[in-house]
């Protein structure tokens, strides 16, 4: 039973970890292959239809294509909310781009409407429920539908709704007949890059061109959430990493408790491959029944926080999808259990009868040794007793330590990514919706230290269309207002130079020397020479800083916002009450990750998980060694009982036991934590960016907290078992 329970506990972490991981690394591409999502995605100024598929239907490598006209910022509303940020698609018959996943497409009639998920989910809308979309009036939605090319409302600020461009409102008709949105479906995706250089010839006379391909738009929802989904992968996987060695443990300990049996199996003439087989063959039968409850266990604790986390991404949970990976786990479980029992039954079985009988004895602590006396001192020499099994315990211990304080340095690191600039290297705290020009004035205001125009641009590599870039530009020196660590190369000293993030030196292959090539929406070129790699987690790394001047050359009515950084000390309500004396609207500035509070409450909800499984391992952890020992000195314990010891003082010896277990694996736990798995963890996530994943003391005295009181726990149970038998039946020894 503990053996079973030790197995369960571990895959319940593995089940866990499993559905966590694997729902969001296939997240993505399973929305966008329900969605049907184009090879390539073309925004542009309304155009009419008929010269748009004039210039389409002149590309090669088209398979099909469907056209869209987007309205923004129209007024929504129903009885669960409002908005006037919508953003309204008008859709062309044909291949749509999104999947439904509630009620049914637009059929054409008219009064239909079908809404994304994430806004059906916000305003507790349903299939047949009334809403309010601008100038078209009352319409009844028909279905709820998903489309991975962005993240969902509220996370997206803008909800979207659909409608068929075949039934407009008479105020839309006239419009009706442009287009401003194209999709795009390759005959041959391998040959994508072809395809955009050619649509870029086509492109003369577009104002405002876009291109998103397939990756580009897993980019830009990475650059939403793909750090914390990075980083909950990594987790899981340490959480593995850590139940493969919980698992290996209990079976180990599992032989333990049979030294005896294998002694006596010997001593009849059973051959060592017999004995061995036998316990292989024992654990295997209780693997496979405890493995499948635990990572049973396991999926219907995570999927419901990783289904909610997938639904704000706009990505699709895997379903029954998940039970392959799952059953793949079960098999690598069953198959631990069974080395990690049949190489120490095999050991054990290699020893002469009698020197194995004699190792199910226990061994006496050193007659020297200072532990205290009374109870709490007896259970240290009983675990002293046995430094082997202790010192194992111990380790199991830490590494579920470990990964309890490496979920409250995630759980912090977090919140700093939402609410801290300083995680990605920015210095300025405000922005102030300014003309450039009058910078010199905020600089001049009390409690500023420094202000200056803040230009960025978003276009895509020349070389790899696909790939979004986004420029930072400064007319001087960007350090003074955002300064991300410097990884590799040196800091920009001229206008044609360029400091690239991480994460774009990775995605393009480009490094200190090359050239960085970027398409800006007006068409235009710019070019700078790489003179620097930054860590950053700024849109992923996926950013350039440069000097100002070369995107004002190429984009002349480029917007600015003034970046505001402020003296030591100053009080940030004065400086915004100062700029809005000047006519500004002044911005705090936030990190890189989102500040949605459904956001944060999710990945919130998904470390609850990860912390009540790994509580729960803890709890067994000490509960198996306690078991293990009551077992082993049954008579020790009988005799006390027989003496009188009341409940207490049994409770009192088995926490001696768990004691020391606690005063190994505590601190060694910190340790795993800040050398091993923090920095693994930051390597597995984001090799792009430098994140401190190192539990605080105040979260290390709250994990310490926590293993005493579970301490207690296991030991006041225990106890409690051990009443239960009688005083007899104790004396007679273990049997």
């Amino acid at each position: 039973l503990v053996a079973g329970a030790g197995i369960a506990a571990a895959a319940m972490m593995i089940g866990t970890a499993v559905t966590l991981s694997y729902g969001l690394a296939t997240g993505f591409d399973r929305a966008a292959d329900r969605a049907d999502l184009p090879d390539v995605t073309a925004r542009f100024d309304a155009q009419t239809r008929a010269d748009v598929d004039r210039r389409v239907g002149a590309l090669a490598n088209v398979e099909e294509r469907s056209y869209w006209l987007e309205f923004e910022d129209v007024p929504l509303s129903s009885d669960g909310g409002s908005s006037r940020e919508a953003t309204v698609a008008l859709v062309a018959p044909g291949r749509r781009g999104y999947a439904v996943v509630e009620g049914r497409d637009l059929s054409g009639r008219a009064g239909e409407v079908v809404i994304e998920r994430g806004l059906a989910r916000e305003w507790e809308l349903s299939v047949g429920d009334p809403i309010e979309v601008g100038r078209a009036g009352r319409l009844r939605v028909a279905g709820i539908a998903v489309s991975p090319d962005d993240v969902a409302f509220p996370l997206a600020p803008a909800p979207r709704v659909y409608l068929p461009d075949g039934l407009l409102p008479a105020s839309f008709r006239e419009r009706g007949r442009s287009v401003n949105r194209v999709l795009l479906w390759a005959r041959d995706p391998t040959r994508l890059d072809s395809l955009l250089v050619q649509a870029r010839g086509q492109s003369f006379g577009l104002d405002d061109l876009q291109f998103l391909t397939r990756d580009g738009v897993r980019a830009l929802v990475d650059q939403v959430a793909g750090i914390v989904i990075a980083l909950l992968v990594a987790f899981s996987l340490v959480a593995l990493a850590t139940a493969g060695v919980m698992i290996g443990a209990s079976a180990r300990a599992d032989v333990q408790r049979r030294l005896e049996t294998i002694g006596v199996m010997r001593a009849v003439g059973i051959s060592r491959a017999r004995v061995a087989a036998t316990h292989a063959l024992d654990a295997a039968l209780v693997a496979v029944p405890a493995g499948a409850l635990g990572l049973a266990a396991g999926w219907l604790v995570a999927a419901g926080p990783s289904a909610r986390l997938l639904e704000i991404l706009n990505e699709l949970a895997p379903g029954g999808a998940v039970v392959f990976p799952l059953a793949a786990c079960l098999v690598g479980v069953v198959g631990l259990v069974v080395l990690a029992t049949a190489w120490p039954a095999w050991r054990a079985a290699s020893q002469p009868p009698a020197a194995t009988l004699r190792g199910a004895e226990l061994r006496h602590a050193p007659r020297r040794t200072r532990a205290p006396s009374g109870p709490f001192g007896l259970g240290l020499r009983l675990a002293l007793a046995r430094p082997v099994r202790t010192l194992a315990t111990a380790l199991v211990m830490a590494a579920a330590t470990a990964v309890v304080l490496l979920m409250l340095a995630l759980a912090s690191f977090l919140v700093r990514l939402a609410d801290d600039p300083g995680v990605v290297g920015k210095r300025y705290a405000l922005t102030a919706s300014l003309p450039a020009s009058r910078a010199p004035e905020v600089a001049a205001l009390p409690g500023v230290e420094a202000a200056a125009p803040r230009y960025e641009a978003d276009g895509v590599d020349s070389f790899e269309l696909g790939q979004p870039v986004r420029l930072i530009g400064y007319p001087g020196d960007h350090t003074t207002f955002e300064e991300p660590p410097l990884a590799e190369g040196r800091r920009l000293a001229g206008e044609d130079e360029a400091e690239v993030g991480q994460g774009l030196a990775d995605t393009l292959g480009v490094r200190p020397g090359s050239t960085l090539a970027v398409q800006l929406p007006a068409g235009r070129e710019v070019r700078f020479r790489v003179v620097g790699i930054v860590r950053t987690l700024d849109r992923e790394g996926r950013v350039a800083y440069v000097g100002s001047g070369p995107l004002l050359a190429a984009e002349p009515t480029l917007d600015s916002e003034i970046a505001v950084r402020l003296e030591d000390g100053a009080d940030r309500d004065e400086v915004e009450s100062a700029l809005v004396g000047l006519g500004a609207r002044p911005q705090a500035v936030g990190g890189p990750g989102t500040d949605d509070q459904a956001f944060l409450g999710v990945l919130a909800g998904v470390l609850r998980v990860v912390a009540v499984v790994n509580g729960l391992i803890c709890l067994y952890v000490l509960v198996q060694a306690l078991a293990l020992m009551a077992a082993e000195r049954r008579q020790t314990i009988a005799v006390l009982r027989s003496g009188g010891a009341p409940t207490a003082t049994i409770t009192l010896l088995l926490i001696g036991v768990a004691g020391l277990v606690l005063a190994v694996a505590a601190p060694l736990g910190v340790a795993l934590e800040r050398l091993v798995l923090g920095p693994a963890v930051a390597r597995l996530a984001a090799g792009y960016a430098s994140l401190p994943l190192g539990a605080g003391p105040g979260q290390v005295a709250l994990v310490f907290a926590g293993l005493i009181a579970l301490a207690l726990g296991a030991a006041a149970w225990v106890a409690r078992r051990i009443e239960r038998e009688p005083v007899a039946a104790g004396l007679r020894g273990p049997g």
